[in-house]
């Protein structure tokens, strides 16, 4: 073998190597444009009647709730065993004597603080669909396995939840995602924030 073989050798490969590597790339870039429809997609919801409204990301999943909800549902992509999930519920008011915004914070922290390991961590004014709100934002630990003989931990859950007063009722729209899941979690609940119609 002579010293100008292994160079003939290199070119002669040269564009089969470049042929896989513009093929790899394409794929990649088909996949990440795929990715990002995907998660870009969303799924209307309006309230019967007329009332709130929101978009929230298309692969989500409505669940059952125990509480008299209009919207539960959840992210089945979430990696831990209590899923990322959004709800809206509805209170009607008393026109002729509405509740201040601070009463409903109060009220709502000592709903929450039934709530096992509750830890509240910020509450303030805030601006929902151009109107005053409170965003709440607080921790509490879940056993979402709750089985006997089923080995599971706790989880930490983080919640965020905007609290708002309409003519004639208050909504409270909540997302709770596990303590590791929180950060992307948070930027979906942006965006479907950013999606609100109130009456």
């Amino acid at each position: 073998m002579t010293a100008s073989e292994p160079s003939v050798y290199r070119l002669r490969t040269l564009p089969k190597d470049l042929g896989v590597a513009l093929v790899v790339a394409v794929a990649l870039g088909l996949g990440w444009l795929l990715m990002a429809q995907t998660e870009g997609r969303t799924r209307a919801y309006a309230e019967p009647g007329g009332g709130i409204s929101l978009a929230y990301p298309a692969t989500w999943i409505g669940v059952d709730s125990l509480q008299d909800l209009l919207l539960k549902v959840e992210d089945p992509q979430t990696a831990a065993a209590f899923k990322t999930t959004l709800s809206v519920e509805r209170r009607d008011l008393d026109p002729a004597d509405p509740p201040t915004l601070q009463t409903l914070l109060d009220r709502r922290v000592e709903e929450r603080g039934q709530i096992a390991g509750y830890h509240l961590l910020s509450d303030g004014e805030a601006i929902l669909a151009g109107q005053r709100a409170i965003l709440l934002e607080y921790a509490y630990v879940v056993q979402p396995i709750d089985t006997p003989r089923r080995a599971s931990l706790p989880v930490v859950v983080h919640a965020r939840e905007y609290l708002v007063i309409t003519s004639d009722r208050s909504y409270y729209i909540a997302l709770a995602a596990p303590e590791e899941s929180f950060g992307s979690a948070s930027a979906a609940f942006e965006r479907i924030v950013r999606s609100i119609a109130l009456p």
